[in-house]
């Protein structure tokens, strides 16, 4: 069975740090296209992290020098490290995956609630 599992997140203060992580199964994280989403609320689901396995990794703006994202092959786990958190970093985060060539992102996690304040 294809899935991701995620885990972490929770509420901080702003300027705190939050570590996420998905964990996969059904499939090797080390050949997927991997993403990390993030709805904040009001606004649609964005993508803000993409990882190819290269090892290629792109960044949105608003995160690059904050977030972190690697992938862990031994545990077969994509993971989210988070600081420098502000309020406007609250919001849903989903990790997913995609075989590289097909262009929709088709495994989801089931997202967590991440909230600054």
């Amino acid at each position: 069975h294809v899935q991701l599992v995620e885990s972490g997140g929770g509420s901080v203060q702003a300027g705190g740090s939050l570590r996420l992580s998905c964990a996969a199964s059904g499939f090797s994280v080390s050949t997927y296209c991997l993403g990390w989403f993030r709805q904040i609320p009001g606004k649609p689901r964005v993508g803000f992290i993409f990882l190819r396995p290269s090892g290629s990794k792109s960044y949105a703006d608003d995160v690059e020098g904050r977030f972190t994202a690697t992938v862990d092959n031994t545990d077969n786990t994509l993971v989210l490290e988070m600081s420098g958190l502000t309020p406007d970093d609250t919001g849903v985060y989903n990790c997913a995956a995609r075989e590289c060539s097909v262009f929709d992102y088709n495994i989801w996690a089931q997202g967590t609630q991440v909230t600054v304040s």
